[in-house]
């Protein structure tokens, strides 16, 4: 695994958010894009101020309180998903988790023109 230079990130951090969206993440969309969302309890705050800087097209939400539940939300979609964050992970998650890495095919094939408009 190699780091790219345009993210900053080292390969340990790379290979953070490679395990982290493996084990916590959800790859879908909301009907009219595809995104990646990480939902965790509000004492990964750390974590979630970590991804805010790194990913600053991403966003995080929260945090929320929802049937005694405290949680953030960080989403990537649009050019955070597709330049930022895809390219990092996609390639680590292929070889590394088949099912997380079907998760993947399955979003790009639920949203086949976003992902031909956006990586063209």
């Amino acid at each position: 695994m190699t780091g790219t230079p345009q993210t900053g990130l080292s390969e340990l951090e790379i290979g953070l958010l490679v395990g982290i969206l493996i084990g916590e993440g959800h790859f879908g969309g909301d009907g009219r894009q595809p995104q990646i969302t990480l939902r965790m309890h509000v004492r990964h705050e750390d974590l979630f101020r970590w991804l805010e800087r790194s990913f600053p097209r991403a966003r995080l939400y929260g945090p929320y309180n929802h049937d005694g539940r405290r949680y953030f939300q960080w989403m990537a979609r649009g050019k955070a998903l597709v330049e930022d964050v895809l390219p990092l992970v996609e390639p680590e998650i292929a070889v590394r988790d088949r099912h997380v890495a079907e998760r993947i095919s399955l979003m790009r094939e639920r949203y086949p023109s976003f992902f031909a408009e956006h990586e063209a």
